[in-house]
């Protein structure tokens, strides 16, 4: 599997699609994308229960509203997440936002912005 991975990356950018660590660290991709589905299945595991504990605590006194809460501690989770990634990917973090709002361009555009705030606080 090296082998083929190190052909690989003698004609492309290898970016890996995960927000699992462990596969982060033994791949060592150059960029990284992270997407809601693939962040469920990272959170998971328990290394990941102090990162989820801090995001929900912080969302919580943001709305007494459940359904703001969640969304705002996913949203955190997310770029939490894609910023343990970039501690071991030099190139680039490509944040994905909820495939719901495909066809609502000016959601999509509010939700990026939200997101990039996040990682701007965060940096």
């Amino acid at each position: 599997m090296t082998k083929l991975l190190e052909q690989l990356r003698s004609f492309t950018t290898v970016v890996a699609d995960t927000g699992e660590l462990p596969a982060i660290q033994a791949f060592k991709p150059e960029d990284a994308t992270t997407n809601p589905s693939l962040i469920l299945k990272a959170v998971a595991s328990p290394e990941y229960a102090p990162l989820l504990e801090s995001v929900i605590a912080q969302a919580k006194p943001l709305s007494a509203d459940i359904a703001v809460q969640v969304e705002e501690a996913a949203d955190r989770l997310i770029v939490a997440i894609g910023c343990e990634v970039l501690k071991h990917v030099p190139g680039r973090i490509s944040t994905e936002v909820d495939a719901r709002l495909s066809f609502d361009t000016a959601a999509t555009i509010e939700k990026a912005r939200k997101l990039i705030g996040l990682y701007e606080s965060v940096v």
